[in-house]
Formats: structure tokens, C-alpha cells, sequence
């Protein structure tokens, strides 16, 4: 009876596909813009899949009448609802594009670094993800010469299926299939600014991948400013047992006094934040609300957080990179 209760949910949105899907795709090449932000305008929005496809019916979403779709290295793309087609081209944004710097490396010769994440298993110092925020961890170059992103490692904490049996390292843990996106950026004047790379990195986490997940970036050629670098994190939803983003439910309507209220959902895992490290490196944004604006993770701007009144601002998490030696 469980299975079928899970089964509902994921038939009725397969009877919306089937006559909502809509297809972002890059004007010139025809090819899939992959995990575009689709905003709705009222603080809430949706992602596009790994297809460019994304789901929107009136009947889903009756209170919408325009889009506002955004994707790295594209035009921003602004349509009506009632204009909505199968099929929507984006087109590529040259001058950002040409502004990507390219490195060199003269020397060979490294030796890799490791800045360990901060893991911990305590619910209670965790964040929910939920598909409007975004969080971006600041690393400052603190020494000489040219580094290489090897490696990110993002700590997780894992939840037990009995909350009696959590403290026991083999209780059995809740299941997940979620699917994640890295964004990486400069800093600007001590804030995430311009993005260093205009490719989409994603990765997909279960319960099975422990409680830290170790994601190889070295083919991607992204190299640490001497002014430090952000490195972001972002739920796109579940997936399916082939990775692959489901149409996942991206809020619950709950009934007030003033009508229905709409609660972004959290999606697993938590992600655990520490309190080990002094400064304030933390960032996070609303992803279709305030302008898209980044803002510390402080007192003032999260004021009722139960991790700021617990004294844990930052997300712990690490990375590994190639430190080239100068001849």
C-alpha cells in the first residue's frame, strides 16, 4: 500500500507531461539548454530538465501569466503564458561568453591540497534544501601560486529511518535520489560575483553515498583568482533510479486566513553547517525572489535562523586543488 501512495504522485504529474512539456532549446544549435531557471515572477519557479524541459499547465500554476527564463551564457527570455509553445530558443550571450578568462599553466609540476570539509550528523545544524535557495562558500586564495580545482567535497547528514536508533552508525538510513548543481564565482568585493565557468555541473546524491560526497571538477579547467573563489551549491529535486530529474512538486499550498500559502519543500539530504570556522564565508540567495541578490548568512540577514541563534553560519564544505610549483 506504501509503494502505491508513493506511485500516485509521480502518475498524476506523468498525465501533466504529457500535455505540458515545453522545450528550451539554444536557437543556433537546436540542441537542449540543460537546467535553465524558469521564474514565474511571484517568488516561485521551476528548473528545466537535463532535456530543457519543463512542465507548466494553468491548471498547475493558475495564478501565473508570465515566464522569466535564465541560464548561463544565454539571453534572459521573457513570454507570456499565453503565449507558452512546445518549443522555446534561447540565444546565446556572445560578450559574456568571451569574458570566461583561460589559463595557462607553464609548469607541470604539483602537488595536490586538501581543505577537509566539516561533517557532522546532527539534524539540529543542518540545512534543508529547498529549489529557491542557493548556498556559496567562500575559499580565499591565501598563498602563492596557481591552483587548480581538483576536487569539492560536500559534507551530508544522513537521516535514520528510526529517529530512536539515529545515534547508531548501522541504523538503517532514509532513502533519497537527489540531483545537485555547482555554480562557481568570483569574488566581488567579498560577495559572489561574476560566474568562472558557463557549464552546468550537476551531481546526484543517495543515502548511499554516506555523509560526504567527493565531486571531480579537474576536467573543467577552473582556476583559483588570487582574490578567492565562491563555490555554490543547489538543489534541482529528486530523480529517478537512472538520475534523471522527476517533475518534482516544488511546493505545498497550505490554507491560511488570508487563502492558500505556498511552502517551498525541503528535499533531502541535510546539508550540515559548522560552527569551526570564525568568519562569516557563507552566502545564500532566493533564487526567484530579491532580484536574485546574494546576502551573508548572518544574524541581520537570517534573523529567526535556528542555526545563527546556535552560532553555525557556515556550510562545511571542502576542497581539494593542484598547487603548481614555480620553476
Amino acid at each position: 500500500m506504501k509503494k502505491l501512495h508513493l506511485l500516485l504522485p509521480l502518475l498524476l504529474l506523468s498525465g501533466l507531461a504529457h500535455q505540458a512539456q515545453t522545450y528550451i532549446l539554444d536557437a543556433a544549435t537546436k540542441e537542449a539548454v540543460p537546467y535553465a531557471t524558469v521564474s514565474f515572477g511571484n517568488g516561485q519557479g521551476v528548473f528545466a530538465d537535463e532535456d530543457g524541459m519543463f512542465l507548466f499547465t494553468k491548471k498547475m500554476y493558475a495564478d501565473v501569466d508570465s515566464l522569466f527564463i535564465t541560464s548561463l551564457g544565454y539571453k534572459n527570455l521573457n513570454i507570456a503564458t499565453t503565449k507558452l509553445a512546445d518549443t522555446l530558443l534561447m540565444t546565446q550571450e556572445i560578450d559574456q561568453l568571451d569574458e570566461v578568462v583561460i589559463y595557462s599553466v607553464k609548469h607541470k609540476t604539483y602537488e595536490v591540497e586538501t581543505l577537509k570539509p566539516y561533517l557532522d550528523d546532527d539534524y539540529y545544524k543542518c540545512w534543508l534544501p529547498t529549489i529557491e535557495s542557493e548556498i556559496a562558500v567562500f575559499f580565499p586564495n591565501s598563498n602563492k601560486g596557481v591552483k587548480q580545482l581538483n576536487q569539492v567535497h560536500f559534507p551530508i547528514a544522513l537521516e535514520s529511518q528510526d529517529w530512536d536508533k539515529r545515534k547508531r552508525k548501522n541504523a538503517e538510513k532514509k532513502p533519497f535520489s537527489t540531483l545537485f548543481k555547482v555554480n562557481f564565482y568570483n569574488n566581488n568585493n567579498g560577495a559572489p560575483g561574476e560566474p568562472l565557468l558557463y557549464e552546468n555541473v550537476v551531481f546526484r546524491v543517495t543515502e548511499k553515498d554516506g555523509d560526504q560526497y567527493d565531486l571531480d571538477v579537474s576536467g573543467h579547467d577552473i582556476f583559483i583568482p588570487k582574490t578567492g573563489i565562491f563555490i555554490s551549491i543547489q538543489v534541482l529535486g529528486y530523480t529517478n533510479e537512472n538520475g534523471k530529474l522527476l517533475p518534482n512538486k516544488k511546493y505545498k499550498e497550505i490554507k491560511g486566513r488570508q487563502g492558500l500559502v505556498k511552502i517551498p519543500t525541503n528535499f533531502r539530504p541535510l546539508l550540515p553547517f559548522t560552527d569551526e570556522i570564525a568568519s562569516h564565508r557563507t552566502y545564500t540567495k532566493r533564487v526567484f525572489l530579491h532580484n536574485n541578490a546574494w546576502v551573508q548568512f548572518n544574524r541581520a540577514s537570517a534573523p529567526n535562523s535556528s542555526l545563527i541563534r546556535q552560532g553555525v553560519k557556515n556550510y562545511g564544505m571542502g576542497i581539494s586543488f593542484k598547487l603548481f610549483e614555480d620553476e
